[in-house]
């Protein structure tokens, strides 16, 4: 999904990621719109502004890329520091997956997510 000068970059990634995931009949819908949320959220404080927005799913896993034109890498901090407010997205994402990490591109970088899949509850 292309995100590039779009308004309200978070809420379409939620809305778009939601249809997805109905569509594939993946559980768990709460934890993977909170994960979209401060990928696109992160990208659009740090990396400039989100460039789009990537879903990959087969049977053993979810993953999400988030694309900007920043080459700053992510760096958790710790959340509740008294000196600076924030710090909240980074735990958030390590505590919503199983994986994470950042990849270094030609135009910016690209941090992803991922997620292991489960089977539907009976």
């Amino acid at each position: 999904m292309a995100l590039t000068g779009r308004q309200r970059p978070v809420g379409a990634s939620r809305s778009f990621t939601r249809t997805a995931l109905v569509d594939w009949g993946w559980p768990d819908l709460d934890d993977v719109l909170l994960l979209v949320a401060e990928l696109v959220a992160n990208a659009t404080l740090h990396g400039g502004g989100p460039i789009d927005l990537l879903l990959d799913a087969n049977s053993k896993r979810l993953r999400i890329e988030v694309n900007d034109a920043s080459a700053l890498l992510p760096a958790p901090r710790e959340p509740h520091h008294p000196a600076r407010p924030g710090g909240h997205g980074l735990f958030i994402v390590s505590r919503t997956c199983r994986r994470w990490g950042a990849t270094p591109q030609p135009w910016g970088k690209t941090v992803w997510a991922e997620i292991d899949a489960h089977p539907p509850s009976p």
